[in-house]
């Protein structure tokens, strides 16, 4: 995986949300870095374009709703541990999704919720992975995280103003 900017990142993921976009956010928001995939769901929910749900600890509860849904892209929102600066993200896609080791407590349930939905649906699958300074216990993100949470939720909702 090639270390991009975020900036490169955001246009590549712009030209992957097409069709019926579906976009789940999985975190614990009770292990500081560890939320803002929920949390970036939750802040967008209802102002996008876009089916959004919190997946929060548990995202296979979703899997049957998703699945009926009959998304054409699914959009996973995760902290993840790549090696990159805290708040630094990149989108993963094709064989960077098998190659990526998730650190968190939902470390099985993705991978099992990858595989699913793969298995099950003819859907572009891509993760939007987010680096995390620290995943301890507490309900605060890092400052850093914190400053891309708000960048995400921005360009999320602008993205779709200018179309």
């Amino acid at each position: 995986m090639e270390k991009n900017s975020n900036l490169d990142t955001l246009s590549h993921l712009k030209l992957h949300l097409k069709g019926r976009v579906l976009i789940l956010g999985i975190g614990n928001t009770l292990r500081s870095d560890d939320g803002v995939g929920s949390l970036l769901a939750t802040q967008i929910e209802g102002k996008v374009p876009y089916l959004v749900y919190d997946g929060s600890l548990s995202p296979e509860n979703y899997l049957g709703k998703i699945i009926k849904d009959k998304p054409d892209t699914i959009l996973l929102m995760d902290a993840v541990d790549f090696g990159g600066d805290p708040g630094e993200f990149r989108m993963l896609e094709g064989g960077d999704i098998q190659t990526v080791n998730f650190f968190s407590t939902h470390d099985a349930s993705i991978s099992l919720a990858i595989n699913y939905l793969k298995k099950s649906l003819a859907a572009d699958i891509i993760i939007l992975a987010i680096q995390p300074k620290s995943i301890v216990f507490g309900d605060r993100l890092s400052p850093e995280v914190n400053q891309t949470l708000k960048k995400l939720e921005e360009w999320f909702i602008n993205a779709q103003e200018k179309g």
